[in-house]
């Protein structure tokens, strides 16, 4: 039988599993917010000839093509930081519900 602390510490370190899943779904809100940026910003682009970027506090006509591929680029980026997030986040649940299940158990004898 578990004493009191060791269930005390369990359902902590359930806790912090918690906070963790928590984090990752925040990370992973904010990432999607920039790849539909970057989604609003290729189909922006493909419907003129001209493009800019801006550089500090003032916009720069630059290559659209270069632009394009730029955005291309993070957008593949974000798309496997999302899905890295996902497992992460898969792998948390995961080990929290085991966690849960073995503090209610002991919590039950």
């Amino acid at each position: 039988m578990a004493t009191k602390k060791e269930a005390e510490e369990k359902i902590s370190q359930l806790q912090l599993v918690e906070q963790s899943v928590q984090a990752l779904s925040v990370q992973k809100q904010q990432i999607q917010a920039q790849l539909q940026e970057i989604e609003s910003a290729l189909g922006e682009l493909s419907k003129t000839e001209k493009a800019y970027r801006i550089v500090g506090n003032i916009m720069v006509a630059s290559d659209r093509d270069e632009i394009i591929k730029d955005l291309k680029s993070r957008q593949e980026s974000s798309q496997i930081r999302i899905k890295s997030i996902e497992r992460q986040e898969s792998q948390l649940k995961e080990k929290a519900e085991s966690m849960r299940s073995e503090i209610m158990a002991e919590l039950k004898k």
